[in-house]
């Protein structure tokens, strides 16, 4: 059973399509544990189907549906998706086509704060995602924020003041928090972060180091 859900804001938001690719990945992943959050999720597009019922139509073109299918006939073929067979994974479905099957296979750089990390490439220009590989019982950097952090627990547990995060939760963190999470003392924690502004870290040898390791 989880205990931290996504908010109602980032769901709407999610539904709608209006979430830049690296929030809408953490969102998804979330999702991807949390069947309460997901029939959230359907009650949520729900309710915007019934919104989008409720706008007059406009009037078309006499010419629309003539133009629609003169694009559609210049449009290059949809790609084919190949489908791959089901495998034995540790990695959450909404992230395998990032980094792949296996938690253990990456290639984690070291960070020296006892902590590594894995940049995850998206397109959206807006976000930086990663994951993170806390040793058990370590805490990261205390630091703020200048923007939004989500970050979804994939394995082990992740500990911030009172707050303990296991699989599946999310933890909100807005530019009003400061805090120094840190990974639960029965076994290292890994988990997607997602930020949309550097981190403001409290340690000024961080704060040099902070441009080479690109958080």
């Amino acid at each position: 059973m989880l205990n931290h859900h996504v908010s109602d804001e980032l769901l709407l938001s999610y539904e709608a399509g209006s979430l830049a690719e690296g929030w809408s990945l953490a969102v998804a992943t979330h999702l991807a544990y949390c069947a309460p959050c997901r029939e959230r999720a359907r009650a949520a597009a729900q309710v915007g189907g019934a919104l989008l019922e409720t706008i007059g139509a406009e009037p078309m073109r006499e010419d629309a549906l003539a133009l629609a299918l003169a694009r559609l006939d210049a449009a290059p073929p949809a790609p084919v998706r190949e489908v791959k067979p089901a495998v034995a994974s540790n990695v959450p479905a909404p992230l395998r086509d990032y980094i792949g099957n296996d938690l253990d296979a990456i290639a984690w750089r070291n960070l020296g704060t006892g902590a590594k990390q894995f940049l995850i490439k998206t397109g959206d220009g807006q976000t930086s995602v990663r994951l993170l590989r806390i040793a058990a019982g370590k805490p990261v950097p205390e630091h703020g924020h200048r923007g939004l952090e989500l970050t979804v627990v994939l394995r082990g547990t992740l500990v911030d003041d009172e707050d303990r995060f296991g699989v599946g939760d999310i933890e909100e963190a807005n530019d009003a928090v400061e805090h120094q999470p840190r990974a639960g003392e029965e076994d290292e924690c890994i988990c997607l972060a997602v930020t949309d502004a550097p981190l403001r870290f409290k340690s000024l040898i961080v704060r040099l180091a902070q441009p080479f390791l690109k958080i």
